[in-house]
């Protein structure tokens, strides 16, 4: 299973004007090929009378499925160009659509290709790179006596504290990295003097902006 990766946090578009031509970039998360091909398909039907609808995607933890189609344009000079900016920027699991309402100047290979690398930059920015990481969702159980320590010890943490119950002790869940679990059980251990029950209730990935 992986880890820690980087993929776009929502849909965003943005639009570039170069020699006349409108290049419109539309980017979004997909996850299974399937996904990506809708998506592609959505923006097609969207954009019916656009001179081309380019389109590139990287699926899977390796970037197991990754496609790029030039829709008319010149042989290698929209989709494998996009599909180089998406390999660039580290990211998983991705899919653009980049749409062209051609303004009658031609640009020449060289030129589509910067164009359709651009266009991509710019959509994704406009979607936002989000890092996604694999946290274990820790339960530490304590009794009541331990209730305040441990807390404010999480709550001044760089760990999430997610939800607090209160049974016949006190259960905090908290949101670890999953490389840290063994530090964060360690450190639970001795604030509590060994009085604690601690254990891995779930993994799941949170989502932070991209540095």
């Amino acid at each position: 299973m992986r880890e820690n990766y980087y993929t776009l946090k929502s849909f965003g578009t943005d639009e570039i004007i170069i020699s006349k031509s409108r290049f419109i970039a539309h980017c979004e998360r997909a996850e299974t090929e399937e996904e990506a091909i809708a998506f592609i398909n959505k923006i097609k039907k969207e954009h019916h009378s656009a001179t081309h609808n380019c389109s590139a995607y990287l699926i899977g933890e390796h970037n197991q499925i990754q496609k790029a189609n030039d829709d008319g344009e010149p042989s290698g000079t929209a989709g494998v160009p996009m599909l180089e900016v998406l390999k660039k920027q580290n990211l998983k699991d991705t899919v653009v659509v980049v749409t062209r309402y051609f303004g009658g100047i031609k640009l020449g290979a060289g030129g589509l290709v910067r164009a359709y690398g651009k266009s991509t930059t710019v959509g994704i920015e406009a979607a936002t790179v989000v890092e996604r990481r694999l946290h274990s969702l820790m339960k530490v159980s304590v009794s009541y006596t331990w209730l305040g320590k441990v807390e404010n010890a999480i709550r001044n943490s760089s760990y999430i504290l997610d939800n607090i119950e209160y049974t016949d002790d006190v259960d905090f869940y908290t949101f670890v990295p999953k490389e840290e679990v063994e530090d964060f059980t360690n450190w639970i251990i001795e604030m509590t003097n060994g009085q604690c029950k601690v254990n891995c209730n779930k993994q799941e990935f949170l989502e932070f902006d991209k540095q």
